[in-house]
Parts: structure tokens; sequence; C-alpha cells
């Protein structure tokens, strides 16, 4: 085949904010304006804005002076575990710089806000509601104009909100989710570091609400029904057809390396919008690519997000709508952007690969199959389950802001991945190099010996050394399966672009455990992966 290309005390939290506060506003007053701005001044004041069922919800509310209302009205429910303050750098810029009125607020539960946790349920969207009720009745804020935008928590809160109240004409939600259930549980596999996370963040700087209790109760028993019962509800992916009824203008951004929602099913969202949208995909993990740009620093997210409001809610002439609306980063090096009229056209080709038997020749430690043009059947390899290997996807937030401040990327030294507990395979070199851009799919038949068992599927970039760097990565659990029964595995690899060196490789790596997930193999137990005729084991490489 030739390839083509402990809570903190109340003062010790006062200090923080004001020390925050101040940085932002710092940052916001010392960032240049754009050349077409008219920079103005603003007002910032501390409100309590009480809402639906009578909760106090704490607000900044950044008011530009100068300039006559009505004003275009932004709405920006605050992250998980962090204030209103988060946005205080970003909402003056967009006041002073462009003339919004801005409302910043805690969300429900967390810190000066009132109420407890209820992971986005239908608490929050009408908290969203009673806050543009709010801003309505005490600013110049115009009722036809009104936008959201938000970071992760407050990016998924944004979304729904704008399903269930067609005010919100234009949504930017940054490392949000779509779907809650493929997020926290993707394949049946419970992403463990992420729930852990968000379970230490809320207990220690906010306060669960009943939902959050009996979802962290059950959760602490083996026992994640009533996160799936709540996950459709939270989901903006099962609300897509008032999203689009109401005509809202979406943009999303998102890290490729994101370690709590995966940026695969923010690209299947995007794609069920009909509406006027926006996608873009750079290097970086959970909320670490639009951090800065919260505080008021320069940040090409927040940049695009300004412009999007500007052509949704002012109606400005900026172009935006006259760009191809899909813009990627690739996740490694120093690529520029580059843009595609959708998702699927980020892939230009694809490479399909047939996995070989990985031999046994070289012994232990280096044996790996071949990655071949022509179906290669009939073959079996087992390996040994419940111990690790050298294979892993990462720490969430820590392995994706390495790649993205630093180029620093998870890797394998492939020749240490053990043989008896993983299955290796390798491609032909690049000798040009190649992008690889889009979702990687791989198909493989396994015969588990227990009901429950989980595999981890990883995909390098290898040089001549043996040494690589994680493209992608996927888990999958068998649930309930027969032993000794094949079952074959269809799995989607997370989205990526990425650049491969000349002269490099792709390997795959199969193995049972990885410590970002909670698996389900044993010590003891053995998956045998083959290769039948009907249905050829193989890995789909995505080709920019």
């Amino acid at each position: 085949m030739i390839p083509v290309r402990t809570r903190p005390s109340p003062g010790a939290r006062l200090r923080s904010l004001s020390c925050v506060a101040a940085a932002a506003v710092a940052a916001a007053t010392l960032s240049p304006a754009p050349a077409s701005a008219v920079t103005i001044a603003s007002t910032i004041s501390y409100e309590t804005i009480v809402s639906h069922d009578g909760t106090e919800l704490k607000a900044k509310v950044i008011t530009p002076t100068g300039a006559e209302g009505p004003r275009p009205l932004l709405v920006m429910p605050s992250a998980w575990a962090t204030p209103h303050i988060l946005y205080v750098g970003a909402a003056k810029k967009l006041a002073e710089q462009s003339g919004y009125q801005v409302v910043a607020y805690s969300s429900r539960g967390f810190w000066d806000s009132g109420g407890g946790i209820e992971v986005a349920g239908p608490e929050d969207r009408a908290d969203a509601s009673a806050v543009i009720d709010w801003a309505l009745e005490n600013t110049e804020a115009d009722a036809d104009r009104i936008g959201m935008a938000g970071i992760s928590y407050g990016g998924g809160i944004s979304l729904l909100t704008a399903a269930e109240d067609n005010r919100v004409k234009a949504v930017g939600s940054m490392s949000g989710w779509a779907d809650l259930e493929a997020s926290l549980y993707p394949n049946e596999t419970i992403d463990v570091q992420s729930a852990e996370l968000l379970l230490l963040a809320g207990n220690l700087l906010g306060t669960p609400g009943e939902a959050l209790k009996e979802m962290e109760r059950e959760y602490r028993r083996g026992n994640i029904d009533p996160i799936l019962e709540m996950a459709p509800d939270r989901s903006a992916a099962t609300k897509v057809d008032q999203i689009n009824a109401n005509g809202t203008a979406v943009m999303m951004a998102h890290g490729w390396n994101d370690g709590m929602f995966p940026a695969a099913h923010i690209a299947d969202f995007y794609e069920e919008l009909s509406g006027d949208k926006r996608l873009m995909l750079t290097p970086g993990d959970h909320a670490t690519p639009e951090a800065f740009g919260a505080v008021g620093l320069p940040n090409e997210v927040w940049e695009d997000l300004g412009r999007w409001f500007d052509h949704h809610l002012k109606g400005e002439d900026n172009g935006i709508d006259a760009e191809d609306p899909v813009r990627v980063k690739p996740n490694n090096g120093n690529g520029a952007w580059t843009s595609h009229a959708d998702w699927p056209s980020v892939t230009a080709g694809t490479d399909e690969y047939y996995l070989d038997r990985p031999s046994t020749s070289w012994g232990r430690w280096q044996s790996s199959g071949a990655m071949k043009a022509e179906p290669a059947t009939g073959w079996n390899y087992g390996f040994r389950t419940g111990i690790g290997t050298t294979a892993r996807s990462g720490t969430v937030i820590l392995s994706g802001a390495l790649q993205q401040f630093f180029d620093v990327p998870t890797g394998v030294l492939l020749p240490t991945v053990d043989r008896y507990r993983a299955a290796v395979w390798t491609s032909p070199a690049y000798p040009d190099g190649a992008r690889v851009a889009g979702v990687p799919e791989v198909t493989f038949t396994v015969t588990p010996t227990t009901t429950n068992q989980s595999v981890f599927v990883y995909l390098y970039a290898i040089n001549a050394h043996g040494t690589g760097s994680l493209l992608s990565h996927a888990p999958y659990t068998l649930r309930d399966a027969v032993p000794g029964e094949p079952v074959t595995v269809e799995a989607e690899m997370s989205s990526v672009v990425w650049d491969v060196p000349a002269r490099h490789r792709l390997a795959v790596v199969v193995d049972s455990r990885d410590l970002r997930y909670d698996s389900e193999s044993r010590i003891g137990n053995r998956v045998t992966v083959t290769s039948p005729e009907e249905n050829p084991t193989k890995v789909t490489i995505p080709l920019g």
C-alpha cells in the first residue's frame, strides 16, 4: 500500500476572588483594542438576582458608559466550581469595545450563589432565563438582541437554555458538552478521572443539590444508572430540534485533547445543527484553549466569539458569515488554522490498513503485527488482562495542556509495551509525512473469558527509534458478553488533526487497562483478538 497523506475559608476565598478580579480587570485594560473598535468606559457592579424559585444568584454586571441604549445583552453562566469573576476580563472588553451589556453570574450552588448544584438541570436553565428577565428590567438591554456564552458548565447551560428560551439568538459554547452520556460514559466505560475531578470540585467549592448527592452515592456503590437517567435532559444533543426551530446561531470551540468532553461528540452535534453555526477545534485540554481569554488576554477563540456576536446580535457585516465555518488547527507543531465548509470535509481521504497477526518471534517486548493493504484473516492473538502497559491516554487537563503550551505529547516507547498484555501493530513509514485529520476508526473481533471486559485502543505516530506520540484513543467495554464467544468491536476514536513527520509510522496498541478509565478487566483473565474472513481486523486512518 502506498499511503497518502478543603473548601477554603470565606476570607481566603474572598482574597482569592479579589486578586483574580484585579488581574482580570488589569489585563482587560492593558489589552489593545482592535483598530475597528470604539473604546468606551464601563462600570462593574455586584448584584443579587432572585431566580424563579427565590434562589439568590450573585452576578457581576458590566455596563458600558457613554453610549446610548438599548444594548445587546450577553448572559454568561460560570463554569463548574468557578465564580462569576471568571469572565470579568473578557466581559469588560466586550462592554467597552463593542457596547454589550454583560451579566456574568455564579451558577446555582457555586461560590456566592445560593441553591444546590443541579448539574445543568431544569433549575439551572430557569436561572439563566431569570437572569435575562432581570437584565431586561434593570438595565438598558435589548430584548431582541440576546446572546449567551460560557466555558465548560457555562457553555453547556448556554446551549440548553437556547433550546428552551427562544429569546436567545446566539450562543458561544467553549469546552462545553452536547451529550453527557457520551462524555462521561464513552463506549460504556466510566471516565473515572473526570468523574472524580468534577465531584471533588463540586464538594469543595459548591453545595451539591439532591440530584448530585444521589448520583454520587450511587456512583460510589458502582451504580451509574442515575447518571445515565439524568443525562438526556442535560444534553443539548437531545434538544437539537428545538435549537434549530428557534433559529439560534451557535458557535462552539473545543480542544482536541479535552479529557472531560471529548471532541468527537461535539463535531457530531455540530453537524446536526441547521442554522448559522461555527466550529473551532484547537490544541488544548478541558477549558485550556480559552482560559486566558476569559481574563481579557488576547485569544483567538474569544476574538472569533466577539465577531460572532457582533454579526448576529449587532448586525455587523464583518465577514464571518462568508467564511468557511469549520476551523481547525493541528494538535502538534506550529501549524496554522485551516477552514472547511463542514466537519466531514476536514477529511480528504482515508488509508485503510488491515491488521496481521502480531509476531512472537522477537520476544516479549518487540513483537508487532503489520498494518497491510490486503486483508489478513484467520489468525488469533491472545493477551493477558488486568495489568496496564506503557500505552496510556494521559491525565485529564494536564496532558492536553502540555501538548497545547509546550508541544509535549502523551508518549510511548513502543518496544516497552508488554506484548504479553497487549497487541501491537505498525504501519509502513510515510516517506513524506501525512496529516491525520478526522476520526480514526478501528474494527476487531475479541473473545473474552469473562462477561465484562474492557479494552483500550491507542493510535500513535512512531519515529525510527520507537518513540511515539499519542494521536487518538478509545475506551471500549464489553457488557454482558458470553465468555468464549467472539464479539466484534467497531469503535470511533477521538477526533484529531495531527501532522505526522516524514518517515514516521503509525502504530495501533490494544490493551486492557488505562488510568483515566474504570476498567472491567481483571488479573488472570485473557482476551483473544481474531480476524475472521467475514469481518477482518482493520483500522481506518482519515487523512487531510
